[in-house]
């Protein structure tokens, strides 16, 4: 066995075997794995009044900037205070996501009671930021589906892929009397798709900071819809033309929080590619470059995020495990950020500050810091994390979340956790012949 030497940033990295550090559970695990039997036990002993952080935690905790980490390894949430970047509590859930809301979630998010929107299952569900309890579910009647909240927190536009091929609207206002309930349905199956796709294929959903459009990539019709959000119906529809191979296959996009500019990722030809678009007309969005990897670009481009300037791009491209950063006016990759092991998503601080990266493989969560342009931190997380948002609400953890936690760890309440949609190695998660 050898080990590589210990890196301050990467803590998990090294060998067991073959050089790819991933056999079996990591050191780090299997020492924790004792360790929860032990918080098993204390739990248990703790009395229904028992806290472990104090009886100030009884209660979730408002005004606390929190990043949420979905372990799809084990159905479990890791906390994190960006402040200090440490986990300061974690909470068993019996489910994960992959994809959740994160766009303007921070910004909505301030009231113990607000929702975290999720891709959970067979549709979508929001627990409450406090909490963590279900107060909504939606059966899209697919696997695979993303969403995404408008800026003032009225609406929840949804892309359900296949089989369903549909793009729903829900009410996401807490004080209506329809809460949760779709609002708005547009069955897309009739436009058909490539190859033997039995619809369009919508995926993913990034939504104008005005609120009145929201933008889809189409993965098997090969375009890109404009959606009105109200009244909710198709506004544009853009084909967009391959590149390098031949089908565009654009499948995830973010839009800047300028509303000016647009990232879409395309699971184009072996190594995928990307796009910068003008949105400065956000009815009529034009595609202005398309950067592959003889450009710089990293392998695998599947997600992005936006600085809060709408002037840097990062987007995520785990076939090289890397974070390829984009300067939106020139149209060019500048750097390439190693993260040491595959990562799909991303999502900002409340004070957009810091980007927090879960690196699926490392069982950890990477920090860039936007202003210094690096990796300036590695946290420790749960096993195989994957999706991630913020708020600015913390949940409480006592002695029952503790013992559930551990259970949860321990593998013991493996069987109850629910699965979300993944792509690439996920430990729970649904296998579609699209699964790349």
């Amino acid at each position: 066995m050898t080990q590589s030497p210990p890196d301050r940033l990467y803590p998990n990295r090294g060998t067991d075997g073959d050089g790819d550090g991933r056999e079996g559970l990591s050191r780090r695990h299997l020492l924790a794995s004792g360790a929860t039997a032990s918080a098993v036990a204390a739990a248990g002993c703790a009395g229904d009044g028992g806290s472990e952080a104090g009886d100030d935690e009884d209660a979730a905790s408002t005004g606390k900037p929190t990043i949420f980490v979905f372990n799809t390894g084990d159905g479990t949430v890791s906390l994190i205070d960006p402040a200090s970047n440490e986990v300061v509590g974690s909470r068993a859930v019996g489910l994960s996501s992959s994809f959740p809301s994160n766009q303007y979630t921070p910004d909505l998010t301030d009231e113990s009671e607000d929702a975290l929107w999720l891709n959970v299952e067979q549709g979508v569900r929001a627990l409450t930021a406090g909490t963590l309890e279900e107060v909504s579910r939606v059966d899209t009647g697919s696997g695979a589906n993303w969403q995404e909240q408008t800026p003032d927190g009225s609406h929840v536009v949804v892309s359900a892929r296949e089989p369903s091929h549909t793009n729903y609207r829900i009410d996401a206002d807490r004080d209506a009397e329809t809460f949760g309930e779709v609002t708005g349905e547009l069955d897309r199956t009739d436009e058909g798709g490539r190859g033997d796709a039995d619809g369009p294929g919508p995926c993913d959903v990034t939504i104008h900071p005005d609120g009145e459009y929201a933008y889809v990539p189409d993965l098997f019709g090969d375009t890109l819809t404009v959606l009105s959000v109200d009244p909710f119906e198709i506004e544009t529809q853009i084909d967009v033309e391959p590149v390098v191979a031949d089908a565009a296959a654009p499948w995830m996009a973010t839009i800047a929080p300028d509303g000016e500019t647009m990232l879409v990722e395309h699971n184009e030809g072996d190594s995928g590619t990307e796009s910068i678009w003008d949105v400065t007309d956000p009815a009529n969005p034009s595609e202005r470059v398309r950067l592959t990897t003889d450009d710089g670009l990293g392998s695998g481009a599947l997600t992005s995020e936006i600085g809060p300037d709408s002037e840097t791009g990062y987007v995520f491209t785990p076939g090289s495990n890397d974070v390829s950063i984009i300067d939106l006016a020139a149209g060019t990759v500048t750097d390439r950020l190693d993260l040491g092991g595959s990562a799909f998503v991303g999502t900002w601080d409340p004070s957009k500050t810091s980007l927090y990266i879960p690196v699926q493989t490392n069982d950890e969560v990477a920090v860039i810091d936007h202003a210094a342009g690096e990796i300036v931190e590695r946290i420790d997380v749960g096993p195989s994390p994957y999706g991630a948002t913020a708020a600015t609400v913390r949940p409480a953890t006592d002695s029952a979340s503790t013992m559930a936690v551990a259970l949860a760890r321990l593998g013991i309440a493996a069987s109850t956790a629910e699965t979300t949609y993944c792509i690439g190695k996920c430990a729970c998660g649904h296998t579609l012949a699209t699964n790349q």
